[in-house]
């Protein structure tokens, strides 16, 4: 029996989602100590202390089911974004939110929506429910957001078929971003059968004065939907929590597909503390923008170009060296990057921002390599 023949066509043709590799495999498969991961873009400074406190509070408490509507943590999600309750849907991460539109608004015969070198994770969804990927082409080498957004390619790349359009800001692995004119035109532009999904998932980290808070358009805008996660700024990454913010009805739909208690306890407990931790995100986006200097600095040493960003990494270009051999190498070192070959980024490198120490080593680790 050949078991390809009996899956769905859609996930015939999907490519698995490729993490970045564990610190615990380098070491293992090259025998160095000390490794450095400065690949899956989480916080260098760890997890929220006060969501550290209230989770290990809630570890007597294993034995109950988590509360599967997640009362506490809706009722303060909505009230961080002055909406109602009815308005959030969680996700085991912003990921399962964005599965849940693939299960809730695509099926065979439609289409979503996204630019090149977005997200990995929408072309996955849309496949899976064997609905069809439309990829809009992306911004050139030369634009001021190179490979970033292409709002007006994205536009006519909507068509009768189109049921969701997917629009991360800032875009991963780019670091791109959109200013708030022009996304609000683009959003008002859209059919109202069409739901456009602003995937926030760096929020916290930008500091741009015309980057939108994208949530405080839900009452204009009906067919938007707004995802945000625990797993960056506030390094929660391992528990996996996330949420959505649309309109009532896109959220109850959402919840008739979301599997039961899909967010556990300690996750739900964890993200209620660090809500309330402003100093470890405060100190988070100092340590990040303080970091994304040093390597422009040093990228500008080397004489070597990178994608402008306003999130916690940043895309280099290795002046016509292939990404995957570049990374290859810096795990010699034991320096775990991210190749985005994956993205149609072949000579590009993504760095996770990490302590301004850590900076230094992968600054160090690639200058040797870039040399030799």
């Amino acid at each position: 029996m050949n078991f390809m023949d009996l899956a769905n066509a859609g996930v015939r043709g999907l490519t698995p989602y490729q993490p970045g590799k564990p610190v615990s495999e380098l070491e293992r498969e090259y025998g160095v100590s000390n490794a450095l991961k400065l690949a899956s873009n989480e916080n260098p400074l760890g997890p929220s202390p006060m969501g550290v406190e209230r989770a290990r509070a809630a570890l007597g408490e294993l034995h109950r089911y988590p509360d599967g509507n997640g009362f506490a943590l809706k009722t303060a999600v909505a009230a961080r974004h002055d909406v109602d309750a009815a308005c959030i849907t969680l996700g085991n991460g912003s990921n399962d939110v964005l599965e849940l539109l693939a299960r809730a608004f695509l099926a065979p015969g439609l289409n979503a929506v996204f630019s090149e070198h977005a997200f990995a994770v929408y072309p996955i969804a849309t496949q899976a429910v064997g609905a069809d990927a439309r990829v809009a082409q992306a911004n050139g080498p030369d634009h001021a957001m190179p490979y970033g957004h292409d709002l007006e390619a994205l536009a006519a790349t909507v068509n009768e078929h189109t049921r969701l359009v997917f629009i991360a800001n800032p875009n991963n692995p780019t670091g791109t971003w959109l200013r708030s004119a022009e996304l609000e035109a683009f959003v008002r532009s859209l059919p109202a059968s069409v739901i456009v999904v602003v995937d926030e998932a760096y929020f916290e980290y930008v500091d741009e004065a015309d980057y939108p808070d994208t949530a405080r358009w839900l009452s204009r805008y009906p067919n938007l939907v707004v995802t945000r996660t625990f797993s960056k700024i506030f390094g929660l990454a391992g528990l996996r929590v996330g949420y959505s913010l649309s309109h009532p009805q896109v959220a109850d739909l959402l919840n008739r597909v979301r599997q039961p208690f899909n967010v556990n306890s300690l996750a739900q407990e964890a993200a209620l503390g660090a809500l309330q931790d402003t100093a470890h995100v405060q100190r988070s986006v100092q340590i990040n923008g303080e970091g994304l200097r040093q390597f422009e600095q040093a990228f500008a040493g080397l004489g070597l170009s990178w994608i402008p960003s306003v999130a916690n990494f940043i895309c280099v270009h290795l002046g016509g060296r292939l990404g995957t051999d570049v990374y290859q190498a810096l795990l010699h070192h034991g320096v775990i990057t991210r190749p985005v070959a994956n993205y149609q980024l072949p000579d590009y490198l993504r760095i996770t921002v990490g302590t301004r120490e850590e900076n230094a080593r992968v600054i160090a680790a690639l200058t040797q390599v870039m040399a030799g």
